[in-house]
């Protein structure tokens, strides 16, 4: 089985269908996305993402690189250790689920 991992980066909400496309392009099949408020810099997308990991390094350049603005409240990416990912209508397990 192929170590994963669990990104998740909270970003500008306009940046979310440029983000999708520079994910898909690196063969992310899937992505989840969620509103949250932040305190300080209102509305945002929280993005989560599993990845293997020959994957996981140009995954977190295209998610920076695209949402920057160089603006304060870019947002931030955090990254985990994922043990297992299992697709629940087929049974996959691991890459084959995410």
């Amino acid at each position: 089985m192929q170590i994963m991992k669990l990104i998740t980066a909270i970003v500008r909400p306009f940046k979310l269908d440029e983000l999708r496309l520079a994910v898909a392009q690196l063969g992310v099949q899937g992505m989840t996305v969620s509103e949250v408020i932040e305190c300080e810099h209102g509305a945002r997308a929280k993005v989560e993402i599993a990845v293997i990991d020959s994957i996981f390094e140009p995954v977190i350049e295209a998610l920076a690189n695209v949402a920057r603005t160089g603006r304060r409240g870019d947002g931030r990416i955090i990254v985990g250790g994922l043990e297992q990912a299992i697709r629940i209508r087929t049974g996959e397990m691991g890459d084959a689920a995410t």
